[in-house]
């Protein structure tokens, strides 16, 4: 599978890896008080968002008074609040895909960006008991809901997928993917299953999707990923194969094309800058 193919939120290539940028981002479920009309908004319909002339979200006070907002974080402070919004049209400004934003943003930005549409899609697909059938209600302080009937809690769920830069001596290992952006040169990626570690996930993935065995795997970055789903977060590793002279076996379920390239004659068809596959790979390059 290709979660981290391409679009990711944003980082300015002065930010990666390590995303200094995120750091004025924080997830935030209850800010103690009511929407102020200076605060941050996020509307959502269905998977954009609303902006402004600058690009960036609105003012709480810019957008109607009866709107209900719930509570998704701060950036630098300043409370934000996101809504589901039937009739985008009667909303001025500019609706936007979260990859536009991502491609565009500092990372507190699109990371805040990335938690409205995630919660504002959690909660339109989790309204009711899946154990009672009984609707859900809101758990005060908490980004959950709460079955008053029999007692079941929901919280947002989180997938995590790794993206691994796969080398050996002065090569890089670049893959094509069967499904979504299938003209870039990637990396290997999947999903973690339940009950594996991120490592074992690493080892599989580069079994099933290229044949290959790898030393042991190096974390390097990790960064929330609002294309493939909300709720989910990719982790980054490099690994060495074990044995340099292996050549890639590709799952045609998975791939198309999986093939080594010397680390100073990249392709030119590889992942933007702003995302977590890129700075893996530039990351490799730079090491040589």
């Amino acid at each position: 599978m290709n979660p981290g193919g391409t679009g990711t939120p944003a980082p300015h290539a002065a930010d990666a890896p390590g995303r200094t940028g995120a750091a004025g981002f924080l997830p935030v479920a209850d800010h103690g008080r009511p929407p102020d009309p200076d605060d941050l908004a996020l509307p959502v319909a269905g998977r954009k968002l609303l902006t402004g002339a600058d690009g960036r979200p609105p003012r709480v006070g810019e957008l109607p008074a009866a709107t209900g907002w719930v509570a998704v974080g701060t950036v630098d402070g300043v409370p934000a609040w996101t809504t589901e919004v039937d009739e985008p049209e009667s909303l001025p400004g500019r609706w936007r895909s979260w990859r536009g934003l991502a491609a565009e943003l500092p990372a507190p930005w699109a990371d805040l960006a990335g938690r409205a549409l995630c919660v504002v899609t959690w909660r339109r697909t989790h309204r009711w008991c899946g154990a009672c059938r009984a609707e859900l209600a809101d758990v005060p302080g908490e980004t959950a809901r709460r079955c008053p009937a029999c007692g079941l809690t929901g919280y947002v769920p989180l997938s995590v997928a790794v993206l691994t830069a796969i080398t050996r001596p002065g090569e890089l290992l670049l893959v094509r993917h069967a499904h979504g952006p299938t003209e870039l040169w990637a990396l290997v990626a999947g999903f973690v299953e339940a009950g594996e570690s991120l490592e074992a996930a690493v080892h599989r993935e580069a079994a099933e999707e290229v044949g290959l065995t790898l030393d042991r795997p190096a974390y390097v970055d990790s960064q929330p990923w609002a294309l493939s789903g909300p709720g989910t977060l990719l982790a980054g590793f490099t690994a060495a194969v074990t044995d340099p002279a292996a050549e890639p076996v590709v799952d045609r379920a998975e791939l198309t094309e999986a093939r080594w390239f010397p680390v100073d004659a990249l392709p030119a068809e590889l992942p933007p800058a702003y995302s977590l596959s890129r700075w893996l790979i530039d990351a490799v390059v730079a090491r040589g």
